[in-house]
């Protein structure tokens, strides 16, 4: 029997309510489901950033397919309808806050000033951009583990449900209170944990999802 089967029912748990039992079987059938759609290899496949003689080239051809009408520079639509059509990978075409985040965070890292201005991609910034979508495409995959409501943000009740805890702590070492962290993540205060403020945690904490394939290292 799987975990939720044995807690679905709250004699085989005394003293846990009904409600406790039932926020816990839909996180975990929630987590699963999400776990098992994805194919990490595939995904690690089309997103070529190593730095490697045979990455480069893939990138190349990637970025040429990418850029249909060849004026060296992507914008954020284009980059959106790449991974919809050239990358091909619809989990990750899903995922489009993560796709709109890694587009700003490379804009915003970058030393050099771009010639097309701030909002357009360049292939030298293409390499930091896939590896950038690979990594936020894993913290979007935990925050919508998290999001059981499927409503785009994570509320104290879903941050703070048993079982939640042990899972948070594989992904970034030992969090003591969990109500505390919620509100260190909640920066503007808003009694909900957005995508953006999820992202700016896991970053600092470098989150890491237990289940996933690592692509292999440059």
């Amino acid at each position: 029997p799987t975990v939720w089967t044995h807690c679905a029912r709250a004699s085989l748990c005394p003293g846990v309510s009904i409600e406790t039992h039932t926020t816990h079987y839909f996180l975990q059938r929630h987590s699963i489901a999400r776990i098992m759609s994805v194919d990490w290899e595939e995904l690690n496949t089309k997103l070529p950033f190593a730095r490697t003689k045979e990455d480069f080239a893939k990138r190349k051809e990637l970025w040429e397919a990418i850029d249909v009408n060849g004026n060296g520079f992507l914008s954020l639509a284009e980059v959106t309808k790449g991974v919809r059509d050239v990358l091909a990978v619809d989990e990750l075409f899903d995922a489009i806050p993560a796709i709109n985040r890694s587009f700003h965070h490379c804009k915003n890292v970058s030393t050099n000033p771009s010639e097309h201005g701030p909002d357009f991609i360049e292939f030298r910034e293409f390499r930091l951009l896939l590896q950038t979508l690979r990594q936020f495409f894993e913290y979007y995959q935990a925050f919508d583990r998290i999001d059981t409501g499927d409503d785009d943000r994570i509320s104290k009740e879903e941050f703070t449900s048993d079982g939640l805890k042990a899972a948070m702590e594989k992904w970034v070492g030992p969090v003591e209170d969990m109500e505390g962290e919620f509100d260190s993540i909640d920066t503007n205060e808003g009694g909900q944990i957005l995508f953006n403020e999820f992202i700016d945690w896991a970053l600092a904490r470098d989150l890491d999802i237990e289940d996933d394939i690592e692509p292999e290292e440059d």
